[in-house]
């Protein structure tokens, strides 16, 4: 297997990533809102419009549970970066995401962001990469909640110096791949459009998305798209699980968001803004196993779980 040039992982795993803040407000939570399909369906939805509009104001605001994704996202502001490490932008692939929330997040709030490498593994053609966020509340120096992120980078792994691909993790778990998805019926089923009006055009849902701080051209420039192997910009991996997550809260939790304890998100295949996706789930005890399929390919492209604190005692 032949070493990249100029990686030591050795090193990258004695590497210090900088602090961050990150700083949000009541603006920001509700475009993320729209951004991941709430209230297109239904703009006085009764289970959504309290991510959008309050009667008593922005700071009344409740704040989906996925707007967690958006601080491991600021707290690697030069991107997926390791010394020594060079890969394709254009070329990466987001792999899974894990979410802890510890409370509910306030509607706007400044957080203080520490990251560390979580696993490296070198799969010859590729590496996958690993990254831990721990996001504080800054003024209360309360722990919000924590991202465990998973990224492929093509083109940059045969960095192993011995015969034995190189693989380290601090982990034990990997809990995106343990689920199995059941072979009975679904408890429940929603489908929603990633195309809230066929007035707008075949990538809006992306481009507003990316407003909440994912500026990959892969979501927006058809040239990159292409360079990619992709017919068209992608929705982002993000979204997709933001709506999948939004139709548990909806369908199992009563449109509480306040239930939900962990998320795990494996990200099987692309999406194309406009496609209509298709959540099923399954309840196990307190967590609810779930897939999203596109229902115009019939294929597969989110599984994971969700770990709720209490199911409601009307289901």
């Amino acid at each position: 297997m032949a070493e990249s040039s100029g990686f030591d992982p050795q090193l990258a795993l004695s590497h210090k990533f900088p602090e961050t803040t990150y700083t949000y407000t009541a603006r920001d939570s509700v475009l993320y809102a729209l951004g991941v399909g709430a209230c297109a369906r239904d703009a006085v939805d009764d289970d959504e419009l309290k991510y959008v509009y309050h009667a008593n104001g922005e700071q009344s605001l409740q704040v989906l549970p996925t707007f967690a994704a958006l601080f491991s996202l600021a707290s690697l502001p030069n991107g997926f970066n390791l010394p020594g490490l060079e890969y394709d932008q254009r070329l990466l692939l987001h792999g899974q995401q894990y979410i802890e929330l510890y409370r509910p997040f306030p509607s706007s709030a400044c957080i203080h962001n520490k990251v560390s490498l979580a696993g490296l593994h070198d799969k010859g053609k590729a590496a996958i990469i690993e990254f831990e966020t721990k996001s504080y509340e800054k003024e209360t120096g309360e722990l919000l909640c924590m991202n465990r992120t998973t990224v492929f980078l093509r083109g940059a792994g045969g960095f192993s110096k011995s015969s034995q691909p190189y693989s380290y993790s601090n982990y034990q778990t990997d809990k995106a791949s343990a689920v199995k998805i059941p072979k009975t019926h679904p408890f429940a089923v929603f489908e929603d459009s990633t195309q809230p009006s066929q007035a707008c055009s075949f990538n809006f849902i992306a481009l507003l998305y990316r407003l909440s701080g994912d500026y990959n051209p892969l979501h927006s420039d058809p040239m990159v798209a292409k360079i990619a192997g992709f017919s068209r910009p992608i929705l982002h991996g993000l979204c997709t699980l933001g709506f999948a997550v939004r139709a548990i809260i909806k369908c199992i939790c009563n449109g509480d968001p306040n239930l939900i304890k962990s998320i795990t998100g494996r990200f099987l295949l692309h999406v194309y803004p406009g496609e209509t996706l298709i959540t099923e789930m399954w309840l196990d005890d307190s967590r609810v196993i779930y897939q999203a399929k596109v229902k115009e390919r019939n294929q597969t492209v989110l599984s994971g779980y969700v770990d709720v604190h209490r199911l409601p005692s009307s289901l």
